[in-house]
């Protein structure tokens, strides 16, 4: 089974306590409101437990994407 790359998109922006949660993504806000989180996924069981700690802290998921590498620069 291979790693996968996706790009999370929620609303608001992450502090560094809770953006240190997603270790191997990258972060960056964009405008709107909306931060992206990049970042490697080994299976769905691991992007199902982020997903989960993202509700958990009651963070509004807009949405979840597989990207390539050349769209993730």
């Amino acid at each position: 089974m291979s790693t996968e790359l996706y790009e999370i998109v929620i609303k608001g922006t992450l502090g560094p306590a809770v953006a240190a949660a997603f270790p191997g993504f990258t972060v960056s806000f964009i405008d709107r409101g909306k931060t992206h989180l990049v970042g490697p996924i080994e299976d769905q069981a691991r992007l199902h437990g982020l997903l989960e700690v993202l509700g958990g802290l009651n963070i509004e998921l807009v949405s979840v994407n597989p990207v390539t590498p050349s769209e993730a620069t």
